[in-house]
């Protein structure tokens, strides 16, 4: 089950789906994979669901596929022999946990309060659908339930948008999120492949949140570090020293020595750091893990700050939870 909820965080994104035709599941399934979000949750609201997620499966191996809206132990059955990886359900229905519990399948039940979250926690479930999201509280509901429920992982959906993508990522309780905007029903039924491909890689794009945290410089030693900060001070920048480097205002950071980089290095900030690492895997990068830092005691915890292994023009880069 672990290795499922590890594939959903480093996704981040679930397209929750609804299909009339199963016809399409193919086509739909090379769109996804193409933005970069190789996963479906495919909802029991049509009569196609169970034949998309075979056909699916088959197919596109590399494809997470779960099932949706299962809201009794009749449809768990049918997803679950249709090749569904994980289950998720609107509500908390203790006979759809229980049954996917003893079955050794992961679900994700839905809650909207905190009697809901505890009641799972009863069963020893930590990973829960916040739902509909926008409805019991938005990011403020899952702020407050990270203080009784640390926990707890949540993915929220329903209400979820481009717009409020990036301020649910950056929630250190917040597993993923769910979603139709990518694949609307219009856009599946009128087989715009090319535009649910679109917006899939604008949706994962907004998802890492990166914004540029500072732009270190190396110099040749504390005199010349100082010397450097002297000159950011002209232009407004109020110097705060350290012992390996100085902070001109947070934009600059003066190397009192030859660190990381030729010339030095680019902080970026990012919702969630292991998320982005999994993103940039897909383009060569890799993490350097003897500069990891983690949230907390436990290397398997979150990261909050890793350099990459690759420079830019000179400059090493690293990442930093925001």
């Amino acid at each position: 089950m672990e290795k499922i909820f590890e594939q959903i965080r480093n996704i981040g994104i679930i397209p929750v789906v609804k299909i009339d035709d199963a016809e399409l599941a193919s086509p739909l399934a090379k769109a996804l994979i193409a933005g970069g979000l190789p996963a479906a949750e495919v909802t029991y609201r049509t009569y196609a669901a169970e034949e998309t997620i075979k056909r699916i499966t088959k197919e596109f191996p590399e494809m997470l596929v779960g099932a949706g809206t299962v809201i009794n132990v009749t449809l768990a059955k049918s997803a679950i022999a249709a090749g569904a990886k994980f289950i998720v359900s609107p509500g908390f229905n203790p006979e759809v946990v229980d049954y996917c519990l003893q079955n050794k399948v992961p679900i994700i039940p839905g809650i909207s309060s905190a009697s809901q979250v505890e009641e799972a926690l009863s069963r020893n479930i930590t990973v829960l659908k916040l739902f509909p999201a926008e409805v019991v509280g938005g990011v403020k509901m899952i702020d407050a339930l990270s203080g009784p429920f640390s926990q707890c992982m949540f993915m929220p959906t329903g209400g979820v948008n481009t717009e409020n993508l990036s301020e649910y990522a950056k929630r250190k309780n917040v597993l993923a999120v769910g979603g139709t905007w990518m694949v609307k029903e219009d856009l599946i039924n009128g087989k715009q492949w090319q535009k649910i491909t679109s917006i899939c890689k604008e949706a994962v794009l907004n998802l890492q949140g990166f914004a540029v945290g500072h732009i270190g410089m190396n110099a040749k030693g504390q005199d010349d570090a100082r010397s450097f900060a002297e000159q950011f001070a002209l232009f407004g920048y109020s110097a705060n020293e350290g012992a390996p480097s100085i902070f001109s205002g947070t934009e600059f950071e003066i190397m009192k020595g030859n660190g990381r980089g030729t010339h030095g290095h680019i902080c970026f900030t990012v919702n969630n750091v292991d998320r982005t690492l999994y993103y940039l895997s897909k383009f060569g990068y890799k993490p350097v893990m003897e500069t990891a830092q983690y949230m907390g005691e436990k290397e398997n915890s979150p990261m909050k700050f890793v350099y990459l292994d690759k420079d830019i023009n000179g400059f090493a880069v690293h990442l930093k939870k925001n």
